[in-house]
């Protein structure tokens, strides 16, 4: 345990009956979307903690799309081969406790409260520290990462699965030094990071560590450039999408797609997967590769460069048919069908729209779409344009929106004035989108509603739709 679950500190407060609520108004203060780019704050926590990320080994994820849903696959993998796994994803979708989940189950309300009270007195000492020192208070993520580091410990898990928040090389997960790190394709996407692919890359290259292994997709060739160069800085070793692994087959099915995958291995033929695309299918490449790869590890074997062997087959393909990533593709509804998508940034919309063609077959798709002000709307509208037949812009409840003026404007550029609705708010953009799919469809139905442009709305929408 660390030391702050040894001080037996209670779950909530006497007379708290909503400890979740209290932690939550805790972290809002601490301005959720504020990131800081350094580590000061976040290693001094992890020693007064008594450093207990280290007490486990550790898989970090990072890249541009698709972490998420790679760490969630890497995560139920682990599972299936008998590890008892830590889970730690941002940002959430409904509630913050999805973020640290444990043995596949996100902590309860209770759980939460009581490892938020056992870091507590911790953190306000870094901040007493740092303030007198003219810095700032540990950030709303340093704190949740130190939570979820605090709460795999104290589990305790053999396994930590761990996405990074922003970048990499300053985000607060990279105390982890894990052994084992995955890069998903890396594109433009926060302007902090760097104004190019390879600025972007050598940022998300950072959580490579010495002797480290990177399981990389198939990236831009200038990304490549500076893998390579990050690889032979830290002496590590490099597993490339390509060279190395492969999507060797894919096919649809019903309720997502078969895969044929190749890896150092061997070759998994006939897996399904139940979610849909192709960047899904190369986000499961990455997550069996990089389990096949830890397994045959430190904690498995002592060469310097083990040689990865196969997965029991019957198990990888038993795991993959249980994964789920909510809000990625996601059906909510149906008559009409109502689809989630996290896409935000050009590059994932994109890969939804090849999706959705591939999917799905609509007599009428409407979207349903927000965007945050730091992101491309343009981009993202005209990669959602071929598929959708019209499209409800509304404001995302979120102090980091778009104004809606401006959201309509980058709408009627891309589709035409005709094309364009706007709604107030989301329920309003819910109901007039669906009023819209309706109305286009046939008399044998066929149509469909589309959410996505931020990963915000997506839980909004989600929570209402679950309520209704």
């Amino acid at each position: 345990m660390s030391p702050a679950g040894r001080r037996g500190r209670p779950a909530a407060e006497p007379g708290d009956e909503a400890p979740l609520a209290r932690v939550e108004q805790a972290l809002a203060d601490r301005q959720p979307h504020h990131m800081v780019p350094d580590l000061d704050r976040i290693t001094t926590l992890m020693d007064l903690l008594g450093s207990p990320q280290r007490s486990y080994r550790a898989v970090h994820v990072t890249g541009t799309n698709g972490k998420t849903s790679t760490a969630r696959m890497i995560e139920t993998l682990l599972r299936a081969f008998g590890l008892r796994t830590g889970r730690y994803t941002s940002p959430h979708l409904v509630s913050v406790t999805e973020r640290i989940v444990i043995d596949g189950e996100p902590l309860s309300d209770e759980a939460f409260a009581r490892a938020y009270d056992d870091i507590a007195p911790y953190v306000e000492m870094v901040d007493a520290a740092s303030l007198a020192e003219g810095g700032e208070r540990v950030t709303f993520f340093e704190l949740l990462t130190a939570l979820a580091f605090a709460a795999f410990a104290d589990a305790p898990v053999d396994v930590a699965v761990v996405e990074v928040g922003m970048g990499g090389a300053w985000d607060a997960t990279n105390v982890l030094a894990a052994d084992t790190t995955v890069l998903t394709p890396v594109a433009l996407d926060h302007p902090e990071l760097g104004p190019t692919p390879a600025a972007i890359a050598r940022e998300k290259a950072g959580i490579v560590h010495e002797g480290a292994l990177l399981v990389s997709a198939a990236q831009l060739p200038e990304v490549d450039q500076v893998v390579l160069d990050r690889i032979a800085e830290v002496h590590g070793r490099l597993v490339r999408e390509g060279p190395d692994i492969a999507v060797v087959d894919r096919r649809t099915a019903l309720g997502g797609q078969v895969v044929t995958l190749r890896t150092r291995g061997g070759v998994y033929p006939d897996l399904f997967l139940p979610l849909h695309g192709a960047h899904q299918a190369h986000n499961a490449l990455l997550a069996v590769a990089a389990v096949e790869e830890l397994l045959a590890g430190p904690a498995g074997g002592s060469s310097d460069d083990p040689e990865a062997g196969p997965l029991d087959h019957a198990t990888l393909a038993e795991a993959l048919a249980e994964v789920t990533s909510p809000g990625r593709l996601e059906q909510v509804r149906t008559a009409p069908t109502v689809l989630l998508d996290a896409a935000h940034n050009p590059a994932g919309a994109r890969a939804l729209a090849a999706a959705l063609g591939e999917a799905f077959s609509f007599r009428s798709l409407v979207g349903v779409v927000g965007v945050l002000a730091d992101k491309d709307a343009r981009g993202i509208f005209e990669a959602l344009e071929p598929v959708l037949d019209a499209v409800v812009v509304v404001e995302v409840p979120s102090p980091r929106a778009l104004d809606l003026e401006e959201l309509e404007d980058e709408a009627v550029a891309v589709f035409g004035a005709e094309r364009v609705e706007v709604a107030r708010s989301v329920p309003d953009a819910l109901d007039l989108a669906v009023r819209l799919s309706d109305a286009d469809s046939d008399d044998l139905g066929g149509g469909g509603v589309l959410v996505a442009g931020s990963i915000v709305l997506v839980g909004v929408a989600r929570a209402l739709l679950a309520r209704g």
